[in-house]
């Protein structure tokens, strides 16, 4: 069974990353591609749609309308290859010494092929227990789909048990990842000569004083790190991402932007981390007020996804392990995904999908025919499960 959903995965994918999804652009072609193939095995499905309708998430149930199901969750989206040196088309599926490459083929396109490359299996055995796929829209810019798409299954569906994100973790169980909150910093200046400096307030001047800070709060960060923090890096992580800014050379800048992100692993809150931040902010809005009533500094969160906290004897752990045949060691990975915000709404939740997070973002981004083939086996045993066997 594994080797024709191996084969069969390997032609969905080669279809979903076709599809440029970059988190900028709509992801409704892929979702009406989905919608489709659904459609053909005869699997109900509903979307949960972005507020400007020009994206989706996507649900779908195999099996009866009743408690104790599996999720099976991924996005949608891929990052954007600008700038990258591909060997190849990034979104024409490559295959080459036993890789196969192209944008999301581990983040996580991927895992996604996998589960619909299950449907046919699912149907045939006639599962007793519920199979709900949940893909979701814009993971790579904050998570900013899944919420709606868990309200959703928190609301309509018969309660899963648990809960499978299936980020590359190379199919092996992983109980814990960090947060991550977002937040753009909007430093505006009153332009001027920039000869005449007392004329004028430079935004990037300023903003260099913030960056500064953040700069010291990261390093502190790292300086207090937990000895005993199963992370690598054991700290929070602060970095600065995007930096905006300026019109020209010789004339004080009238604006500078610049975004950072903040990941905290679990228990470590990063409203109370930013407070000193955020009072520096509100005190040189102040100081460039008096200088200019037009000029001022405001600081806006982007998004904010909590933490997985690893879970005694967690359920979803278990289950993952057991169709996996993972026997490892406890696992928990730096980089956020949903798995937080469906533990946040009170699901059993792991993370545990194919290929390697070091692949993924990257030029020339693949994922192996073997962890493709791991995965197979994984969707297979799942639909042993769902079939009672």
């Amino acid at each position: 069974m594994s080797d024709d959903l191996t084969q069969r995965a390997t032609e969905i994918l080669d279809r979903l990353v076709a599809f440029d999804t970059t988190s900028r652009l709509s992801n409704l072609p892929l979702i009406e591609w989905v919608e489709a193939y659904l459609d053909s095995h005869g699997v109900p499905h509903r979307r949960a749609p972005s507020p400007d309708g020009a994206k989706s998430n996507l649900i779908a149930t195999l099996g009866p309308a009743e408690e104790g199901g599996v999720v099976l969750s991924g996005h949608t989206d891929v990052v954007p290859v600008d700038g990258q040196a591909w060997s190849s088309d990034p979104f024409k599926l490559t295959e080459r010494d036993g890789r196969l490459y192209g944008r999301g083929t581990c983040d996580m396109k991927g895992f996604i092929a996998l589960a619909l490359a299950a449907v046919p299996e699912l149907k045939k055995t006639g599962p007793k227990k519920p199979v709900h796929l949940a893909f979701s829209y814009d993971e790579e810019v904050g998570c900013v789909g899944a919420p709606d798409m868990i309200r959703m299954i928190a609301a309509e569906l018969p309660r899963p048990a648990l809960v499978v994100v299936g980020e590359p973790t190379r199919m092996e169980a992983v109980s814990g990842h960090k947060g991550i909150a977002t937040y753009w910093v909007t430093v505006t200046g009153k332009e001027a000569h920039s000869s005449q400096t007392h004329l004028g307030v430079s935004a990037i001047m300023a903003a260099v004083e913030l960056m500064a800070s953040l700069k010291r709060l990261a390093e502190d960060l790292e300086r207090t790190a937990d000895a005993a923090s199963p992370f690598v890096p054991k700290h929070a992580t602060l970095t600065i991402g995007i930096v905006q800014g300026g019109t020209a050379g010789n004339i004080l800048a009238r604006q500078c932007r610049f975004l950072f992100d903040l990941r905290c692993p679990p228990g470590l809150d990063p409203t109370k981390v930013l407070a000193p931040f955020v009072a520096e902010v509100e005190a040189m809005d102040r100081r460039l007020k008096a200088l200019s009533p037009e000029a001022g500094v405001a600081i806006e969160q982007r998004s904010n996804t909590p933490p997985l906290a690893p879970e005694r004897d967690g359920v979803a752990e278990a289950f993952a392990r057991r169709l996996a045949g993972d026997n490892g060691p406890a696992r928990v990975v730096a980089f956020a995904a949903e798995a937080g915000q469906f533990q946040q709404a009170g699901f059993s939740t792991v993370i545990c999908g194919p290929g390697s997070i070091e692949q993924a973002h990257q030029p020339d981004e693949y994922l192996e025919i073997p962890q493709l083939e791991r995965g197979a086996a994984f969707m297979a045993r799942l639909a042993d499960w769902a079939a009672g066997a």
